[in-house]
């Protein structure tokens, strides 16, 4: 669909979906590309940001916020564990639990991370696109979010 059909027939909307997969896992792949420097999995950056977020989470509240098996977020945790990016601290309410959060070389690497990518995003906006597609991409910002909010 080119940018200036308007979306509206059930063609339309599905040719939209299939440039917006393309275009966003091309920009996933340059967003990866840009923390390079950082040596860390996909599913380990996923982990650190997610408890960056929300702060400290047990293992299975981390695995069902990422939608993923406890077994494969204890392997993943237990990575960060042993480079010093997370910490365990017993969960105030259940002693069966345990709560982790970042340590504070976990927090520095995912501020390293975010300020890359965020950099590499904001050089590629003002480098790319003229000011008014800058002015179009800022509007279609809170579009994007909507698609993805739970």
């Amino acid at each position: 669909m080119s940018a200036t059909r308007k979306a509206g027939s059930a063609a339309d909307v599905a040719a939209a979906a299939s440039e917006l997969r393309v275009a966003a896992s091309r920009l996933l792949r340059h967003l990866r590309s840009a923390r390079a420097g950082i040596e860390m999995t996909p599913s380990q950056a996923v982990a650190l940001s997610r408890l960056g977020t929300d702060g400290p989470l047990s293992v299975a509240d981390l695995a069902r916020a990422e939608r993923v098996r406890p077994q494969s977020m204890r392997t993943t945790l237990a990575t960060l564990e042993e480079r010093g990016l997370v910490t365990r601290a017993p969960h105030p309410t259940d002693q069966r639990q345990v709560l982790l959060s970042l340590s504070d070389e976990g927090r520095r690497l995912l501020t390293l991370a975010h300020h890359a990518k965020e950099d590499w995003l904001a050089t590629a906006i003002t480098t790319k696109l003229s000011p008014a597609e800058q002015d179009s991409l800022i509007t279609a910002i809170p579009l994007l979010a909507s698609l993805v909010e739970d």
